[in-house]
């Protein structure tokens, strides 16, 4: 068989600890033996992103807007104990926030749903997919402790020197404080692509912050989805007959609960961190998640929507067996080589990805799988792969169905 071409490079990010172990098998087992891949190769391991003082990240962004798409692996976020087992130069930023800047996009994340692993709350029948936001709040907020009794302000100081100020509040004594911030132009981009992205999907899009509580963060948050959903989307919702609304965050957690799923929930940065790994746990597993980053400019950057896997990492190390779940990590690149294909009007690339994928879930739901999901399938006598073997099963039904 003859080698599916690419005219237009991916942009590959390479990543950290047991992922970038999977990274390899699925590269050798999955892509290389059927595509003629062509990438852009950046590594964003650790070591590498020390020794360019970060810098790799900065430019693995910057080919994502020449180029339009990337696949990125899970990547280490150090903190002080990595600083030390890393011997890094400084505590580097997070990988994910300096691209999601960078690229002004919003992080899309949906369960991927297989025979064999039932959701947790049994009214789910559908996916829910989480559009979270992916710049400012806590993420690029600046902290401060405080020693003692005193007053604490915000100040903005404007062009002509006037200042506005606002008391945060008087000290009786030590406390800490956390000043956050948000943009509306980022603010429009999340809308635009939510309001584009359930359009595209024909699912209904909700958003919910506590704008009760936050009367002018929040607030301002809601204003601006309705004004551009008024402006530029309401019509074309209700001629595909879909449905966009605002709810309280508390109120959305207790209406997804009791919801049958199948619809898109729009969070801001922090809830959408934290609400993307409940719903892929109560789907099944982290690592059975898509999540694809989408900029209202055009660009896509596809990941998996979990860590670096450490504690295998360090069995790998030691020769010992592991059975690490591969689906989200292959789900990423099946996500950016479809979108490739598109882009490139490469039918024959876009098809090859829709077979992968099949092949991972009829691997799953003929009983092969690895260790996580054999805990919780409802499938009887499943038959545990460790992590190589798993990608070799998908292999066999991947060249079955080509």
């Amino acid at each position: 068989m003859d080698k599916i071409k690419m005219t237009t490079p991916l942009v590959e990010m390479d990543g950290d600890e047991m992922t970038r172990i999977l990274w390899q098998m699925i590269k050798d087992e999955l892509l290389l033996p059927f595509i003629d891949l062509k990438t852009e190769y950046y590594d964003l391991g650790l070591e590498e992103r020390n020794r360019t003082n970060d810098q790799v990240t900065v430019d693995s962004a910057n080919a994502t807007k020449k180029y339009g798409v990337a696949v990125k692996c899970a990547t280490i976020t150090p903190n002080a104990a990595r600083m030390t087992e890393y011997n890094l130069k400084e505590m580097w930023k997070s990988p994910n926030g300096t691209i999601r800047a960078m690229l002004d996009g919003t992080v899309f994340r949906a369960p991927i749903v297989v025979k064999g692993i039932e959701p947790n709350v049994k009214t789910w029948e559908k996916p829910i997919t989480i559009a979270r936001h992916a710049y400012g709040d806590v993420y690029k907020a600046s902290e401060m402790k405080i020693p003692g009794a005193g007053k604490a302000e915000l100040v903005y100081t404007a062009e002509d020197g006037t200042e506005t100020r606002e008391l945060i509040h008087e000290f009786k004594g030590a406390g800490v404080i956390q000043g956050q911030h948000n943009l509306d132009d980022s603010i429009e981009s999340f809308a635009h692509s939510c309001f584009k992205y359930a359009l595209d999907t024909r699912q209904d899009l909700w958003f919910a912050t506590k704008d009760t509580i936050s009367k002018k963060y929040d607030h301002t948050f809601k204003d601006i989805f309705q004004e551009i959903f008024e402006k530029d989307y309401k019509k074309q919702f209700e001629d595909m007959g879909i449905e966009y609304f605002y709810t309280l965050i508390d109120d959305a957690v207790a209406r997804v609960m009791k919801s049958k799923g199948g619809f898109i929930w729009a969070c801001k940065n922090y809830d959408g961190d934290v609400m993307s790994d409940m719903i892929s746990s109560a789907f099944g597993s982290l690592a059975m998640m898509t999540s694809v980053l989408v900029s209202p400019q055009g660009y896509y950057e596809y990941e998996a929507a979990h860590g670096t896997v450490q504690r295998h990492y360090y069995k790998h190390l030691k020769g010992e067996e592991t059975s690490t779940n591969s689906v989200a990590t292959i789900f990423a690149w099946t996500g950016a080589l479809r979108k490739r294909g598109e882009l490139d009007n490469n039918a024959e690339l876009s098809a090859f990805a829709d077979k992968l994928e099949a092949a991972c879930l009829k691997t799953i739901e003929s009983g092969k799988m690895t260790k996580d999901l054999a805990l919780i399938t409802s499938l009887s006598n499943p038959t545990v792969l460790n992590s190589a073997d798993f990608i070799k099963a998908i292999r066999a039904e991947l060249e079955a169905s080509l």
